[in-house]
């Protein structure tokens, strides 16, 4: 399959003919297969949606997937495939911000720009040095703004005094938004009773949440993915540990209920860039649209994964080229994009100024509670 953007020029890098190839550097198996396959079918549905109204500078989009299996190393290889095999002119993906971040060394050696849809770590963009890479963009916002948000929410809405915090010690993601949490939250006034970790295929979380619920916590951080959500989700509710949840949008896939159990799945927030229930005239198109396609609601993996298409295809209308480098030259100077899941203008260090979103769970169904400004 292959996701192509059009344009007049560059097309030796990026395929030539009628057709350009954009790559989707996805999860499509591993732990996070739900958010490599949420993002193909968005993917694929604006390119389906782009060709119908007569491509991108007269050319039509393909995509080209390679998996990732969810892994860092497997992102580095599958950016390596996409750009020096199948020379995509721009690549969507990873999801994952340790995947992504490993991965820039390839896409910006290579000049290829490259749009993560939802790897909120600050690193996605921006080097140790805190030097924006030039190569690199993100459709989402970033992981102090979605912690901070949380903290916020907790103190403010839910008026939790304690916290504890379960951290995935193997993820980027994780750590940054507990760190971006724990700051905002102690300076709002809220106490942190106590810190635990645990790694990516864990299964077995009752000793650390035994000792999590004896610190006496009324509210505890889960700023992890899925899998493991769920099941610290349900073994924490086995044990009685019965207080207000919440984490970011690793939360956001219908595997989560099947994990946690829905009726384990009440007084659960989760931060998101997204909500299938926005009352958007776009969004309400794009929803219909995908529901249409594949038979159930988009997340905000798909939604992001959208926008990220579109991101490529107003650059390349812009540039009024294939190549990479004026492609990644357009991204930066964009104005008035505006997609499913907001507007999207990319400040100095390649991020995206947007509002979150609270997503409330009720017997694990996903309702909108509010939207947070930045």
């Amino acid at each position: 399959m292959a996701l192509a953007l059009g344009g007049c020029g560059g097309g030796s890098k990026s395929g030539g003919g009628d057709t350009v190839k954009l790559g989707g550097n996805l999860e499509m198996t591993g732990g996070s297969a739900s958010y490599g396959i949420s993002s193909k079918n968005a993917i694929e549905l604006a390119i389906k949606q782009l060709n119908e109204k007569g491509g991108v500078n007269g050319k039509k989009l393909s995509l080209v997937v390679a998996d990732n299996k969810s892994e860092a190393t497997e992102a580095t290889n599958a950016m390596q495939k996409l750009i020096t095999q199948d020379k995509v002119a721009g690549v969507i993906g990873p999801n994952l911000s340790s995947a992504v971040i490993a991965s820039t060394v390839v896409s910006g050696g290579a000049k290829t720009a490259d749009i993560a849809p939802m790897a909120t770590n600050p690193k996605v963009t921006v080097d140790d040095a805190g030097k924006v890479k030039p190569y690199n963009f993100r459709a989402c916002f970033i992981d102090p703004f979605q912690g901070t948000v949380m903290a916020r929410f907790a103190l403010d809405t839910l008026h939790v005094k304690k916290a504890a915090i379960m951290i995935d010690n193997s993820s980027d993601y994780s750590k940054g938004l507990a760190q971006f949490f724990k700051e905002q939250f102690t300076k709002g006034g809220g106490t942190v009773v106590g810190e635990e970790v645990y790694l990516q295929k864990d299964t077995d979380f009752k000793a650390t949440l035994t000792k999590l619920k004896s610190a006496g916590p009324d509210f505890l951080y889960i700023p992890g993915y899925y899998q493991e959500v769920g099941m610290i989700v349900k073994q924490a509710k086995e044990l009685g540990l019965n207080v207000a949840m919440a984490g970011g949008d690793g939360w956001d896939s219908a595997k989560l209920a099947e994990i946690a159990l829905p009726e384990n799945l009440n007084n659960c927030y989760f931060s998101s860039l997204y909500s299938p229930d926005d009352d958007s005239a776009l969004n309400k198109e794009f929803v219909a649209a995908y529901e249409k396609e594949y038979k159930a609601k988009p997340d905000v993996f798909a939604a992001l994964s959208y926008d990220s298409t579109l991101l490529f295809a107003k650059a390349m209308e812009a540039a009024k080229s294939t190549d990479p480098e004026k492609i990644a030259a357009a991204l930066e100077t964009l104005d008035g994009f505006v997609g499913v899941s907001g507007p999207v203008k990319f400040d100095k260090f390649h991020n995206p100024i947007k509002a979150a979103v609270i997503i409330e769970l009720k017997n694990g169904k996903q309702t909108f509670r509010t939207k947070v400004n930045p």
